[in-house]
């Protein structure tokens, strides 16, 4: 009678069921080994990452803010609103270092600092653009105003010119209409106690002095009264003046006069007179007289007494 008993093989069986088990827990744990490689490298590489971002980002900061310091350096004088566009901008960079120099940044953060450096680059080239948009305004300005200066100068020597030009010219016409004497004489003349006078040739005798004359045509001078002025030099070279003598200007000088009349021009060939009565005794010798009129010499004569 044939038995078969085979209750010793379940011990096998239990041994293989292990076994599967340990490999099922060996390979869970390598696979949770792997996955938590995985993610490290993954948190290793966003580290990696965000640091290269922040030293990119410094880097550019740090560009833009050369690049402000060199257009502040031309020393251009900028409007209110550049200088208000030019602090902004430096604080804005200040800022941003302040944010980056933070031990870690969020993906948030780093996000935000991107697009905070994207838009001062903007910001800086429009700035750096407008200053030398002004430089060039300046240059222009300065250009134009030299031209001005230029012109203004070249205006104020013609001004200068002419005005001595006119000077010249008003000095020509003025002298042009200036009275001349074409001839003329000096006579001296005794006067008696009847009142009748008489002419003499000697000093002791003479009492005053007959100064006639006649001017030469003269188209451009006023047809009015002119003021003549009379200067009788006696033998010493003396002045001889009176009482009522005063000054008047004659060929760019001030003088005294001995006596001052005037004559009624009519540029019509008329002889005119002035009679001079010495209140002083007159003395031997050479009498000059001299006439002016309207700023210069008329004319001269003499006399001589004995």
């Amino acid at each position: 009678m044939e038995n078969n008993y085979q209750p010793e093989q379940q011990p096998a069986k239990r041994n293989s069921n292990v076994i599967y088990f340990l490999i099922i827990v060996v390979i869970a744990l390598l696979g949770t080994d792997v996955y938590l490689y995985l993610q490290k490298n993954k948190s290793d590489t966003k580290i990696v990452y965000q640091n290269d971002e922040k030293t990119r980002l410094q880097t550019e900061l740090d560009s833009l803010e050369a690049q402000i310091e060199q257009v502040n350096s031309v020393k251009t004088k900028m409007t209110a609103e550049l200088q208000a566009k030019n602090d902004s901008l430096v604080a804005k960079i200040r800022t941003l270092r302040v944010a980056l120099a933070k031990g870690k940044l969020t993906k948030e953060e780093l996000a935000k600092a991107q697009e905070d450096v994207k838009q001062l680059r903007y910001f800086v080239t429009k700035y750096t653009a407008d200053i030398e948009e002004l430089k060039k305004q300046n240059t222009s300005l300065i250009t134009e105003r030299d031209t001005l200066k230029t012109n203004l100068q070249t205006v104020s020597e013609k001004a200068t010119t002419l005005e001595k030009q006119n000077q010249d010219l008003s000095a020509k016409v003025q002298e042009a209409s200036a009275l001349k004497v074409a001839t003329s004489e000096v006579i001296a003349y005794k006067i008696k106690s009847s009142g009748k006078e008489s002419d003499v040739t000697k000093a002791k005798t003479a009492k005053k002095l007959k100064i006639s004359f006649t001017l030469a045509a003269n188209s451009v001078a006023d047809k009015a009264l002119h003021d003549v002025y009379v200067r009788v030099i006696d033998p010493s070279g003396n002045l001889l003046t009176q009482d009522d003598s005063g000054n008047f200007t004659a060929d760019a000088q001030e003088q005294q006069y001995t006596y001052k009349t005037s004559i009624d021009f009519r540029d019509d060939g008329s002889a005119y007179t002035i009679d001079w009565i010495n209140p002083a005794p007159f003395t031997k010798g050479n009498y000059t007289v001299l006439l002016y009129a309207d700023g210069f010499t008329m004319g001269k004569t003499s006399i001589t007494l004995k």
